[in-house]
C-alpha cells in the first residue's frame, strides 16, 4: 500500500501533465509506467471524478479543433483519435452522433484541398491524392 503523501505527490505529477496539454486515459497509463499500478489507477479515478480526464470530451475537443485548424477526412480525424487511445465506443457514437457535420466538414476540407492543389495539379492526381487520405468520393467535387 501506499501513502497519502505519495498519493498525492504522483496525482501532482498526473495533473501537471494534462494541465499542459489535455490527455487521453491512454496516454496517462503510456507515460507513468512508472507509477505502482494501484497507485496509478487510484489516481486517474480521483482525476476523472474530478473531472481532469474525460476520454469524450477530449474527442468532441479535438474533433473541433481539428475542423477549426485542419484539412483532414473523416477517416483521418478517427485514425488520430485512435492513435491517442481513446475508447473506440466513444469515438463511434461521437461520429454517429454528428455524422451530418462531419460529412459537411469533409466535403468542406476536400474543396479547400482542391482549391490549393488545382492550379498546379491535374484533376486526376488531386482526386486520387484525397481518395488516398481517406476522403468519400461523394464528398469530393471539382467543377470543370
Amino acid at each position: 500500500m501506499y501513502s497519502i503523501e505519495e498519493f498525492d505527490k504522483q496525482k501532482t505529477r498526473i495533473l501537471k501533465y494534462i494541465m499542459y496539454k489535455k490527455r487521453t486515459e491512454n496516454e496517462i497509463r503510456t507515460k507513468f509506467k512508472d507509477i505502482e499500478e494501484d497507485l496509478l489507477e487510484d489516481s486517474i479515478e480521483y482525476l476523472k471524478e474530478a473531472g481532469y480526464i474525460n476520454d469524450k470530451e477530449y474527442i468532441e475537443k479535438t474533433i473541433i479543433e481539428f475542423q477549426k485548424l485542419k484539412n483532414l477526412s473523416i477517416k483521418e480525424i478517427i485514425y488520430k483519435l485512435y492513435s491517442k487511445g481513446v475508447n473506440r465506443e466513444d469515438l463511434e457514437d461521437y461520429v454517429e452522433k454528428h455524422i451530418d457535420e462531419l460529412e459537411e466538414y469533409e466535403r468542406k476540407s476536400a474543396q479547400n484541398i482542391i482549391n490549393k492543389k488545382i492550379n498546379s495539379c491535374e484533376k486526376e492526381d488531386i482526386i486520387n491524392y484525397l481518395l488516398r487520405k481517406g476522403y468519400k468520393k461523394e464528398n469530393i467535387e471539382i467543377e470543370e
